[in-house]
């Protein structure tokens, strides 16, 4: 779908080994997953499992990284608003970025008044990570960003940088860290450091 020939520097696995076996590598990593979610062994309450099951296969089913995939595919070449942007990437990266850290707090036995605030942290979260990646694509050169910088123009995909400007988008993405540390602050959790440095690491990935 991305088609691209690195990935953190190195040639990607349809590059390096042929599309059928990244399809097959794909595929499997989808299954480890869940056999990761279910042990097997009683670690993991039934209840438990079946919750982490269910919100990760939501995630990355339809309603989630797959139906956002479509969306952008279907994309290409269009000028999207930003709500439509928005909800794509919303699908797309941040499903997935959401689902792990509410399975986190599902694990955790998070309290319940919390959940909301978990909850639009990572969706903040999961946005920024792609407005940064859209940064990312214009600003940064190949050798740094471990992928092939500027694809996302010389595709003709729809991202915040085209639709925005580098400068808004810039902003729009600090925006976004900052209302998901507020979050956390809002959560009024004692442990959430770990979380706080996680939105730090996504909005440092631009320097």
């Amino acid at each position: 779908m991305d088609n691209d020939v690195l990935r953190r520097g190195k040639p990607t696995v349809h590059v390096q080994f042929g599309q059928a076996q990244a399809l097959l590598a794909g595929d499997a990593l989808q299954a480890l997953a869940f056999e990761l979610l279910v042990p097997g062994d009683g670690s993991v309450p039934d209840a438990l499992a079946a919750h982490l099951c269910r919100s990760l296969a939501l995630a990355a089913g339809g309603g989630g990284m797959a139906g956002g995939q479509a969306i952008d595919l279907a994309s290409v070449g269009l000028a999207l608003t930003q709500p439509e942007l928005e909800h794509m990437h919303r699908l797309k990266t941040g499903a997935l970025l959401q689902a792990s850290v509410m399975m986190g707090a599902a694990c955790g036995q998070v309290p319940a008044t919390a959940l909301p605030h978990l909850a639009d942290y990572g969706r903040c979260l999961g946005l920024a990570f792609q407005v940064v990646d859209d940064v990312l694509d214009v600003v940064s050169d190949t050798a740094t960003l471990g992928k092939t910088a500027g694809k996302d123009a010389d595709a003709d995909k729809p991202t915040f940088v085209s639709l925005m400007g580098l400068d808004r988008a810039q902003t729009y993405a600090n925006e976004l860290l900052s209302h998901a540390q507020a979050a956390l602050l809002n959560s009024q959790l004692p442990h959430v450091a770990p979380l706080h440095a996680l939105a730090d690491l996504v909005g440092g990935r631009r320097h």
